[in-house]
């Protein structure tokens, strides 16, 4: 049982001469020590040092009344004694954070189409001779296609679009030459007077891609760029080379007969979670006699945007079939 001891001289002296609070603290810290053996010495080390730095470190919440001036270095015992269980724990848990980083799904599949490319230059420009277009163009990395794709886009979208969800990249390391248009009254294309009638909207289509040397086209057209599209694939014009209509506006001006007489090959997208005017445009274009189909999963009007990397497979997949 713990009883009160006597000061030896030395330290009683020690005590007299310094007059100072800490100085005490480490006397009555040594003697401790010296009566419970070399088991406490180092423990009352390092309550010396705590008592010289003028701090003590408590867990637990304070002390009792009880415990009594001998038992004042327990607390720094406790703390010494915890120290390294919570060393461990933290280790264990930058660990575990470390194994859940790493365990961490990748990005999709698709998400590199998402970025533009620093090795591909879009050009832009206008288009010659009155009611300019406005462009944004790449041109073949490798060994140049046959065929060359022209983009459209639908009401809330311009020609940056394309640019934007890397499709200008894509095609160009694919050797496709490709160029995006900004519809008259959109982007940076002005209003154009021709834009009033079916028989304006082709010639302006047709003029822009004269003025751009297009020669063998695929028409890409979302939406409302088919008030451009569908009249000028009604026209058979000569430089048309394939057609993918994205659930196109103004296809129920057409009857089954004229949709009957284009021989264009055509490739039909549309998403999954359009219900207006997907399905109208598909019972329309569903007419056409080359035609296949590609429904994107758990995609919206703009399906391309929804699903870029299989709205890209599946353009690439047309485009390459094509002679």
């Amino acid at each position: 049982m713990w009883g009160a001891a006597p000061c030896p001289p030395s330290i009683g002296a020690a005590r007299r001469r310094a007059g100072d609070r800490g100085l005490r603290t480490r006397a009555t810290a040594s003697l401790w020590a010296a009566r419970c053996g070399p088991g406490l010495r180092s423990r009352g080390r390092s309550a010396m040092v705590a008592g010289r730095c003028g701090c003590w470190f408590r867990v637990g919440g304070a002390r009792s009344a009880a415990a009594g001036r001998a038992l004042s270095i327990s607390p720094t015992v406790v703390q010494a004694s915890v120290s390294r269980p919570h060393t461990a724990l933290l280790g264990l848990g930058l660990l575990l954070m470390l194994l859940l980083y790493v365990g961490l799904p990748g990005p999709p599949e698709h998400a590199s189409w998402l970025w533009g490319d620093p090795n591909v230059t879009v050009l832009a420009g206008l288009t010659p001779g009155n009611s300019p277009i406005f462009y944004r163009e790449v041109l073949p990395l490798q060994r140049a296609r046959r065929v060359e794709v022209v983009l459209l886009h639908g009401k809330a979208f311009t020609s940056r679009t394309w640019e934007r969800l890397g499709t200008l990249q894509l095609l160009a390391h694919r050797g496709y030459r490709a160029v995006a248009l900004d519809l008259p009254g959109f982007g940076n294309s002005a209003p154009a007077k021709e834009a009033s009638t079916e028989a304006g909207r082709a010639e302006l289509l047709a003029r822009a891609l004269r003025g751009l040397e297009v020669r063998n086209a695929v028409l890409v057209s979302p939406s409302l760029s088919g008030r451009y599209a569908l009249p000028f694939l009604m026209r058979d014009h000569p430089q048309l080379r394939g057609f993918v209509p994205i659930a196109p506006a103004a296809t129920q001006n057409y009857t089954r007969e004229q949709f009957w007489a284009v021989k264009t090959p055509t490739l039909i997208l549309y998403g999954e979670l359009d219900r207006i005017l997907a399905r109208e445009s598909l019972r329309q274009l569903r007419h056409l006699p080359q035609h296949s189909v590609v429904k994107l999963r758990d995609a919206g009007h703009a399906c391309y945007l929804h699903r870029p990397g299989d709205f890209h497979r599946a353009l690439l997949a047309f485009l390459d079939q094509l002679p």
